[in-house]
């Protein structure tokens, strides 16, 4: 995968979870924000704070892999 192939899915998806970008590129967490850093060092992706991991009690999710990122139109 390259950086034109995130952008791409992030333009499309607008909000996407970290979790979920894992999943679709089938790729490492970390080499995503690497990615995504760049992204976000370019003004064009932010990172939405969440304020629980889920929205439910279960403790299930990977608090880690619950980040969001959101395209921004320039």
């Amino acid at each position: 995968m390259i950086l034109s192939d995130l952008r791409t899915y992030l333009q499309q998806q607008r909000r996407v979870s970290l979790a979920d970008l894992v999943t679709h590129f089938d790729i490492d967490a970390d080499a995503l924000r690497g990615m995504l850093g760049k992204w976000i060092s370019k003004g064009n992706v932010r990172l939405i704070p969440l304020e629980s991991a889920c929205g439910t009690s279960c403790c299930k999710c990977d608090a880690t892999l619950t980040e969001l990122y959101e395209w921004i139109n320039k």
